[in-house]
C-alpha cells in the first residue's frame, strides 16, 4: 500500500519535475563542481598533515605554548536583556581559563537595567571584569555594542595608566570558553592579526532536530570547510565568536575612518574576516584538535525551536548573500570573487534546496523501488543530463558519508548516523531562512529603511555540560600558593578511594578550611559569601519545608529579584535543583559558604523538630 501510494505521488509529481529537470540538473551540476574543490582541498590537506607530517597550521605543543610571550588581553561580550545568564558565564569562564592576563569588558544599555545590575555585581566580586555602558538605549546592533565596549576599553586604558591591550577576543553571553582557548589564541596571535578558534554546539539529544541540524553543519564546516578554505588561501569568515583581532589591526581600520566593527551590519563577523585580509592582516583558523577527551573550542547552545532558527539563519543570509554583496559587489581580485561566490550562493542553494531534494528522493525511489529501473522514464530529459544528475547525486551521497565522518569525530557515532534523517529537516529551515531574507531585503530597500537586526535568544549550559571544563582543584591550590606539588602528590597516594580530595586535605592539615572553599569557590564558579545574621530574613527562611532544606543542606536567607538565595556548603546538583523547584516558583541562586558558616545558620534558622518541640516547652 505504501509503495502503491507513493507511486500515485511520483505520477503525479512527473509532470512538473520533468518542467524543472532542465535548470535543476543545471544547478546541481554547478554546485557539485563547486564543492569538488572543496573536498579536494581538504583531502590534500589530510594527506599533508597525516601522511606527509606537514600540516598547513602546526599542532601548539605544551612547551610552545609556555614560551610564547604573554599578550594582555580584552574579551568583549556585548549584551541585550542578558541578565539571567550572563553571570552564570562569567564565574564559569574566570573558573576554567588557563591564562594569567585577561580582562573582561561587558557592554550593555542604559535601558537594560536588569543588565547592568548583573554587570555591576560581577564587577564588585571580580577586579577582571567591567561594565561598558553605551552611549545610547538599545537595541541597536551587535557591531554598535562592540564599538561602544572598544571606546570603553581606550578609556580604562587611559584612566587606570595599565599596559595597553594587544588582542581582542569577542565572546556572546552563552559561550563556553576552553580553558586552553586563550592560551592557543596567544600562541598564534605571534603570527596572525586574526586567530579564529574552532565554534561548535553543545551535544543535545538525538531528538532535538533543530539542534541536531547546527551540530551536523557545524561540524562539517569547521572540519571540512574552513581548513580547505585556508589551505586555497581565501579569506576566513569570522565566527563571531572565539575570534581575536590584533590591536594593531583595529586601529589600522580606524586610521582609516572607519569603526572595526561596521554598525551597519547585520553579520559584522563575516565582514570583519574580510575587512582583515583587504587590510593585509594575516588570519588563522585553528583546526579541531582533541585535548583531554575534548575538543579545543568555544561551545554554546543554538537554537532549538524551528522558528528561532529560520529567524537566526534570516540574519545570516540576509547579511552574507545580500547586505554584502550591496557593500563589496564583486570588486576583488578574481580568487576572493570565488569565495564572494561561494559564500553568496548558499541563498540559491537554500531556495533549491528543496527542489533538488525531491528530484535526488524521486531517483532513489525509482532505483530502490522500481527493480532497479531508470533514473527517470525515457521521455524524460536528454542523455548529458542523466548523466550530469547522477554524478551529483554520486558525490552528494560521498557528501553525506563525509559528513557522519565529522559528525562522529565530535559527538560519537549513534548521533552521526542519524545526520541523513536531518539533512530534510535542515533543507526545510535553510529554505524558509532564505525565503525571509529575499523578502526582509526587498521590503527595507523598497521603504528606504535600514535592515533590522534579528537578536538571538541565548541560553547557558548547566551543570552537567560545564563539568568537562572545570580546572582541577590541586592545579588552583598550587596556583594560588596554599599547596606545594609534593603535599598534592602524597595527599592523593594516600586518600581513601570514598573519601573527597578536599576533605582529605583538611584531614592532614595540608591547607585551612576557608583556603579549600575559595579554591573550591573558583572552581565551581559559585560565590564564596560570609551571610551574616542581620542579613537573613525569617520570611524567606519558611520558603522551603525545613526537612527538605536541612536535606539537601541549605539555608533560604533572602529574596532578590525574583530569586530564593540559598547557602549551603555543597555545589547544587541537577537533582537538588528540580527538588527545590518543586516547593517554589522563585528562581534558585546558590551562595557558597563553609560547613562551619553553615551549621551555624541551620542551628539557628533550620531548627530540628526535637529543638523546636524543645523550645517550644
Amino acid at each position: 500500500m505504501w509503495a502503491w501510494d507513493l507511486s500515485v505521488l511520483t505520477r503525479l509529481l512527473d509532470p512538473w519535475l520533468d518542467r524543472a529537470m532542465l535548470p535543476l540538473v543545471c544547478w546541481a551540476l554547478l554546485n557539485t563542481l563547486d564543492d569538488l574543490v572543496i573536498d579536494l582541498a581538504w583531502w590534500w590537506g589530510w594527506i599533508r598533515e597525516r601522511l606527509l607530517r606537514w600540516p598547513k597550521v602546526p599542532y601548539p605543543f605544551e612547551a610552545a605554548l609556555d614560551r610564547a610571550p604573554v599578550r594582555r588581553i580584552a574579551i568583549f561580550v556585548p549584551l541585550w536583556q542578558e541578565h539571567a545568564i550572563i553571570q552564570g558565564m562569567i564565574e564559569h569562564n574566570i573558573a576554567a581559563l588557563r591564562y594569567p592576563d585577561y580582562e573582561f569588558f561587558i557592554g550593555a544599555y542604559p535601558n537594560d537595567p536588569a543588565t547592568v545590575r548583573a554587570i555591576r555585581k560581577l564587577e564588585a566580586r571580580f577586579a577582571n571584569v567591567h561594565l561598558a555602558l553605551c552611549p545610547h538605549g538599545g537595541p541597536t546592533s551587535k557591531a554598535d555594542n562592540l564599538n561602544a565596549i572598544y571606546a570603553a576599553m581606550v578609556e580604562f586604558e587611559r584612566t587606570r595608566g595599565q599596559r595597553r591591550f594587544d588582542l581582542v577576543v569577542t565572546h556572546d553571553a552563552e559561550d563556553l570558553m576552553h580553558p586552553e582557548s586563550l592560551r592557543w589564541v596567544n600562541y598564534y596571535a605571534q603570527f596572525c592579526d586574526m586567530v579564529q578558534i574552532p565554534v561548535l554546539p553543545l551535544p543535545t539529544p538525538p531528538w532535538h532536530f533543530t539542534h541536531g541540524v547546527y551540530c551536523d553543519e557545524f561540524a562539517e564546516f569547521q572540519s571540512k570547510e574552513l581548513p580547505a578554505r585556508q589551505l586555497l588561501g581565501g579569506f576566513l569568515p569570522s565566527c563571531g565568536v572565539g575570534t581575536a583581532f590584533s590591536r594593531d589591526i583595529i586601529e589600522r581600520s580606524r586610521r582609516l575612518g572607519r569603526p572595526f566593527f561596521d554598525p551597519c551590519c547585520l553579520t559584522e563577523d563575516y565582514e570583519n574576516g574580510f575587512r582583515v585580509r583587504r587590510l593585509g592582516g594575516r588570519q588563522v583558523f585553528v583546526p579541531i584538535r582533541h585535548l583531554h577527551g575534548a575538543p579545543v573550542a568555544t561551545r554554546e547552545y543554538f537554537p532549538r525551536r524551528f522558528r528561532q532558527a529560520v529567524r537566526q539563519r534570516t540574519r545570516w543570509m540576509t547579511g552574507i548573500a545580500l547586505q554584502s554583496w550591496e557593500l563589496h559587489g564583486w570588486n576583488d581580485t578574481l580568487s576572493q570573487a570565488y569565495w564572494f561566490w561561494r559564500d553568496r550562493k548558499g541563498l540559491l542553494a537554500s531556495l533549491a534546496g528543496p527542489f533538488t531534494t525531491v528530484l535526488f528522493g524521486r531517483a532513489i525511489y525509482r532505483w530502490c523501488c522500481v527493480a532497479g529501473g531508470p533514473l527517470w522514464d525515457s521521455s524524460g530529459p536528454a542523455g548529458w543530463m542523466a548523466g550530469a544528475f547522477a554524478f551529483s547525486l554520486g558525490v552528494q551521497l560521498v557528501h553525506v558519508a563525509m559528513r557522519i565522518g565529522f559528525v562522529a569525530r565530535i559527538y560519537g557515532l549513534g548521533f552521526a548516523l542519524l545526520a541523513p534523517l536531518r539533512l530534510p529537516f535542515g533543507t526545510l529551515i535553510n529554505f524558509l531562512a532564505a525565503v525571509s531574507a529575499v523578502a526582509r531585503y526587498a521590503a527595507a530597500r523598497v521603504r528606504g529603511r535600514q535592515l533590522q537586526w534579528l537578536k538571538t535568544e541565548h541560553s547557558y549550559p548547566g551543570r552537567a555540560a560545564l563539568a568537562a571544563h572545570k580546572r582541577r582543584l590541586g592545579e588552583i591550590l598550587i596556583e594560588w600558593g596554599y599547596l606545594t606539588a609534593r603535599e598534592l602528590e602524597a595527599a592523593l597516594t594516600s586518600r581513601p578511594y570514598h573519601r573527597r580530595l578536599g576533605e582529605h586535605l583538611l584531614t592532614l592539615g595540608y591547607v585551612t578550611e576557608a583556603q579549600l572553599y575559595r579554591a573550591l569557590s573558583h572552581q565551581q564558579g559559585i560565590p564564596l559569601e560570609q551571610v551574616p545574621r542581620r542579613a537573613v530574613s525569617r520570611h524567606a527562611t519558611r520558603a522551603l519545608p525545613v526537612e527538605v532544606a536541612r536535606r539537601w543542606q541549605v539555608v533560604p536567607f533572602q529574596i532578590e529579584e525574583g530569586h530564593l538565595c540559598l547557602a549551603g556548603p555543597e555545589p547544587p546538583a541537577d537533582a537538588m535543583r528540580a527538588e527545590l523547584a518543586r516547593y517554589t516558583s522563585l528562581g534558585l541562586r546558590f551562595h557558597w559558604v563553609t560547613p562551619s558558616a553553615y551549621e551555624e545558620l541551620r542551628r539557628e534558622f533550620l531548627p530540628s523538630a526535637a529543638a523546636e518541640e524543645a523550645g517550644v516547652r
